[in-house]
């Protein structure tokens, strides 16, 4: 099998030559050719080297790896697995675009199990993925606008907006879409509850998260439900309806 030339993309000496040597030990499929210790020296390198993935760290001081994909989004045509510390915006926005990260320390059996993994993914959609995360990082303070919902077809790239619904199916989620689309989605809802910004979604029962933008109007009762403007009625849960009314300042 052809080994994937890798470009390893870090500020930090020790974490290159340690994420190396982890490599060598546990990665024989992986050959790397080159380092980097900033944005500007990954381009340089990327100007006369062709290569199939990209190890690249998120926080550097001289351009994070953020930076460099929008410096070189037009010219990505190799997979990218991101070596990050934890940060909460960061890991979201992986969430959101379906791309692979590892988290440092580096745990050689997830580094393992991510190359395998980003082995499987096409050139195509690992290209999707990551405009996808790039259209979403440069709106910087603002929230993110498309998610990638994997489901049995495939990746599928959707407006965040454009979704009215979420509900539960076992260990799997179904989207429901403004065009009338559904989507079922292989992952639980509670995965989409922690991902999904809960200034625009709101968990009202355990099956269902519901789009705020899309409520027509709330009915009150034992049994209170909301009415979305496409017509779906879904019902609010007893423990949720007090933080769900707080969300319109009702006492």
């Amino acid at each position: 099998m052809k080994k994937l030339r890798t470009l390893i993309v870090d500020d930090e000496d020790l974490a290159r030559k340690n994420l190396e040597f982890l490599i060598k030990d546990y990665c024989p499929n992986v050959e790397v050719i080159g380092n980097a210790a900033s944005a500007k020296e990954a381009v340089r390198f990327l100007k006369s080297n062709s290569i199939d993935l990209m190890l690249l760290d998120i926080e550097m001081p001289n351009g994070s790896g953020f930076e460099l994909l929008e410096m070189i989004k037009d010219e990505i045509n190799f997979k990218i697995i991101f070596i990050t510390a934890y940060h909460e915006y960061a890991l979201k926005a992986f969430k959101y675009s379906a791309t692979d990260y590892i988290l440092k320390p580096i745990n050689p059996e997830e580094l393992e199990a991510g190359i395998a993994k980003i082995q499987a993914v096409s050139s195509t959609e690992s290209k999707d993925k990551i405009e996808t995360l790039i259209e979403n990082v440069q709106r910087r303070g603002e929230q993110f606008n498309k998610i990638a919902l994997p489901s049995m077809e495939g990746l599928q790239f959707v407006a965040l907006d454009d979704v009215i619904y979420c509900e539960s199916q076992d260990n799997y989620t179904q989207f429901f879409l403004v065009d009338g689309k559904k989507i079922m989605v292989s992952k639980t809802i509670k995965f989409f509850e922690d991902a999904l910004d809960d200034s625009k979604f709101f968990r009202v029962h355990r099956s269902n998260i519901i789009n705020l933008k899309y409520i027509d109007k709330y009915v009150k009762g034992e049994g209170g439900y909301v009415v979305l403007k496409q017509g779906a009625r879904i019902p609010v849960s007893r423990r949720r309806k007090e933080s769900f009314l707080q969300l319109f300042q009702y006492q």
